[in-house]
C-alpha cells in the first residue's frame, strides 16, 4: 500500500493542490490528511471541500478543533484567534459538521495516523526532539510499528525501542523491524523548516520506505489572498516566502 500523507494545510489552497498533483504523479493508493485543514490561510472552505474529496480519511487538528468549537483557544495569539473566528464564519454548515466529527487518531493495518503525539493525543502535544519521545519510549510495547503525525510543521522523524529514541536525519529511508517509528510529515500550507516549498510524504508499506516530497507552488498567489482577506494578519502571508 502506498500512502500519500499530508498535514497542516492551513487553508492554503495553492499548496494543497500542488501536493495532491505531486502525490498523484507518485501513484499513491490513498491520500490521508493529519489535520489542521484550517487556520492562518485564506481558503478554509475550498481546502475543506478538496480534502474531503481527495482523502481517504482526515484526522482532527488543533485548529480544526478550535473552529469546530471542540477546544478552548483563548490562549492562542490574537492573530491566530482572529483567523479562526473568521474561518468559522467562512465555512459552510456542512464543513463545520465535518470538522466536528473528525477523529483524533486512526489505526490502519499498515500504520497509525494522528495530528500530534499519539500519547494523550487529545492534548495536542508537540514532538520537536528526542526529549519529547520519552512517553513513547515508556509506552513502546503498546505502540504500532509506525505513526505519522503533523502539528510541528517540521520534518522530524524518530525511531525508538523500550530504552531510547533517536532522530532520523534522512529525507528518504527504510523502516527496520524491531523498532517503532514516529514520522512528522511537515506542513503543506505553512512549512517552518526554512524551506518555503509545500511538504508532504509517501509511505510504501510493502517496502517499508518513507520519503519526503517537497513541492513548489505559487506562494505569491497564496500570500496575496491573505493580504487581501481583511481579517488575516499580514504575517501569515509574509512567512510563506521564508518557510518559517
Amino acid at each position: 500500500m502506498r500512502y500519500g500523507v499530508i498535514s497542516d494545510i492551513h487553508a492554503n489552497l495553492e499548496a494543497l493542490e500542488a501536493c495532491l498533483r505531486a502525490l498523484e504523479a507518485r501513484r499513491v493508493d490513498h491520500v490521508v490528511c493529519l489535520g489542521d485543514v484550517v487556520g492562518y490561510g485564506a481558503d478554509p472552505e475550498a481546502c475543506s471541500d478538496l480534502v474531503r474529496r481527495a482523502c481517504r480519511f482526515t484526522i482532527l487538528g488543533n485548529h480544526d478543533a478550535a473552529v469546530a468549537e471542540r477546544m478552548d483557544y483563548t490562549f492562542y495569539r490574537l492573530a491566530a484567534r482572529r483567523a479562526l473566528d473568521g474561518h468559522r464564519k467562512a465555512l459552510s454548515e456542512d464543513n463545520l459538521r465535518w470538522l466536528k466529527g473528525l477523529p483524533y487518531i486512526a489505526h490502519q493495518p499498515e500504520a497509525s495516523f494522528c495530528h500530534a503525539s499519539p500519547v494523550d493525543y487529545t492534548a495536542f502535544k508537540y514532538i520537536f526532539g528526542v526529549e519529547h519521545m520519552e512517553p513513547l519510549v515508556q509506552a513502546f510495547a503498546d505502540q504500532p510499528f509506525v505513526t505519522f503525525i503533523g502539528h510541528s510543521h517540521l520534518c522530524k522523524c524518530f525511531y525508538y525501542n523500550e530504552h531510547v529514541a533517536e532522530e532520523i536525519l534522512n529525507t528518504r529511508f527504510h523502516l527496520v523491524p524491531g523498532y517503532r517509528y514516529v514520522i512528522t510529515v511537515g506542513s503543506v500550507g505553512q512549512p517552518r523548516d526554512h524551506d518555503p516549498r509545500a511538504c508532504c510524504g509517501v509511505y510504501d508499506s510493502d517496502s517499508a520506505e518513507f520519503e519526503y516530497v517537497r513541492v513548489p507552488y505559487s506562494i505569491s498567489q497564496a500570500a496575496h489572498k491573505i493580504f487581501s482577506a481583511g481579517y488575516l494578519a499580514d504575517t501569515f502571508g509574509h512567512r510563506l516566502f521564508l518557510g518559517v
